[in-house]
């Protein structure tokens, strides 16, 4: 057994998922919500954070479609 394989099993690898698919799920939202206080607040659409948004969602249902699809 290797030095790795006994440091990252798959104990590891999945709280490394769920840790990583949280925090990209935060960082969209947070985009989001910036994105709508700048919008509705000082009235300026900023294209940057709507594009993160869009792009969380895209890749998301993108995502879901090919696991079912493949599940």
């Amino acid at each position: 057994m290797s030095l790795l394989s006994r440091l990252f099993d798959e104990r590891f690898l999945a709280h490394r998922l769920r840790s990583t698919s949280t925090a990209g799920i935060a960082v969209a939202v947070m985009a989001v919500l910036l994105f709508e206080y700048r919008y509705f607040v000082s009235h300026v659409v900023s294209w940057d954070l709507a594009a993160i948004g869009l792009t969380f969602v895209v890749v998301k249902i993108t995502l879901m479609l090919w696991y079912a699809a493949r599940d």
